[in-house]
């Protein structure tokens, strides 16, 4: 073998080896990965407290950024609602340890009695591992509501805290 013929090796190995050493970096945030999300909690809305159940899934399309979708019922106080979410999040996963994230997202609010209401928003905050393929997340969300009357809802903006325990496949 010629010196030429070992050195195109010694590149090749190295850049297999950083490719696998990329996708081990990004783990349960890379590229092809799917989190699925199931929230159980009290929510409070309208002067009345609720409970909130919701499901969600969201899949990695490139390391780091994900795609996905949520539905929410709210429900034990009137009126009931429903909300489905679409979003889009990057996780910088490069970063050891904790993983901070950030996000938008497109809401569809079904409120009985009441005409929908559409709002979009942000979010930030980070990850910490909890296990092999979980994580808890904690950050905070802002949200704007569209076409919004002060007259029905209290409020046409809002900012709060979420908290979140992922399993990741």
């Amino acid at each position: 073998m010629t010196r030429k013929s070992i050195a195109a090796l010694f590149a090749a190995a190295a850049a297999f080896a950083s490719t696998a050493n990329a996708a081990d970096v990004a783990g349960v945030f890379g590229r092809g990965s799917t989190h699925f999300v199931v929230g159980v909690g009290t929510g409070y809305a309208f002067n009345e407290t609720y409970f909130v159940a919701g499901l969600g899934v969201n899949y990695y399309v490139i390391d780091g950024l994900n795609v996905g979708l949520s539905a929410e019922s709210w429900s034990g106080a009137d009126p009931h609602f429903y909300k489905v979410t679409p979003s889009v999040q990057y996780v910088f996963y490069q970063v050891p340890v904790v993983k901070p994230y950030i996000g938008a997202f497109y809401r569809r609010t079904y409120v009985s009695g009441l005409p929908d209401i559409n709002s979009y928003g942000g979010r930030a905050g980070a990850y910490v591992a909890a296990g092999r393929r979980a994580y808890i997340g904690a950050g905070v969300v802002y949200e704007s509501y569209v076409d919004c009357s002060t007259a029905i809802y209290r409020s046409c903006s809002d900012t709060y805290p979420e908290i979140s325990f992922t399993v990741a496949f």
